[in-house]
């Protein structure tokens, strides 16, 4: 039985990933990270360490779920230097610093980071990598679609689309993305990648890639229309980073793509 922490247990997401642990066989929640100190999880299922202290948190833990905010992401991994324990993080808008922290902790412990845990998302990054290859004269353009009450924009999904767009075509992404187009901007560069924000209602998440060339264009679209499978994703990623050597890997690995 493999004893999971979980971080992020608050959200829609921890609340599913609790769920779906609680009916499986293989798994088991020991630990969670609480840091208003609340144990609201005790209804969900018994025996679960709550702890407001990350060393307490990691030592009743054998793997370890992330769904937070990025500040509590960094303070994880910060834990994680005292006490490495390998790690599935979903966390999305981190910045640079932290991505430098994981790297550092990725040297003692395995790292599975995906900004998104969906099976088929993960095929679209394939797939918009091939059509980027092939489509080298079209333009690409990304719109993410989620609810009202996400933070971050673009998402951490459409970031890592538009990075496999870039590489595909031997580009930094931070030298050609546009998020935004407002006024007399002229005329649209070539190596462009546009990737811009829709936000509303309770949508769980839409993306879609456009490749537009003169004469015809395509669009490959992901929807997810339940966050289960965000979840059931992330159960899979901490079964799989269990038995890996150190390093950061993505939901590529996982899937065995």
């Amino acid at each position: 039985m493999l004893e999971v922490g979980l971080v992020g247990y608050g959200g829609k997401m921890g609340g599913l990933i609790c769920d779906l642990i609680a009916q499986s066989g293989d798994l088991k929640l020991t630990s969670v990270y609480d840091h208003k100190n609340q144990r609201n999880l005790q209804s969900r299922q018994e025996d679960i360490y709550f702890s407001n202290d990350w060393g307490e948190f990691l030592k009743h833990s054998q793997a370890v779920i992330d769904f937070s905010t990025p500040q509590a992401t960094f303070s994880l991994l910060e834990a994680c230097l005292e006490i490495p324990r390998p790690l599935v993080i979903g966390t999305t808008g981190l910045s640079e610093e932290t991505h430098q922290l994981m790297r550092k902790v990725s040297q003692s412990v395995p790292v599975v980071y995906a900004t998104n845990t969906s099976q088929g998302i993960n095929l679209l990054n394939q797939f918009a990598f091939l059509a980027s290859k092939i489509l080298e004269d079209c333009d690409i353009e990304i719109v993410e679609m989620h609810h009202r009450s996400k933070k971050d924009a673009p998402s951490g999904t459409a970031m890592t689309l538009a990075e496999y767009c870039a590489n595909a075509r031997g580009l930094e992404l931070e030298e050609v993305r546009v998020s935004g187009r407002d006024g007399n901007i002229g005329k649209r560069d070539k190596q462009e990648i546009g990737v811009m924000s829709l936000r509303g209602g309770d949508i769980v998440g839409r993306h879609t890639v456009g490749f537009y060339c003169d004469g015809e264009y395509l669009e490959l679209t992901h929807t997810a229309t339940n966050r289960k499978t965000f979840a059931l994703g992330a159960l899979r990623a901490v079964r799989w980073v269990m038995v890996q050597k150190n390093g950061i890997f993505s939901m590529k690995e996982v899937l065995g793509q």
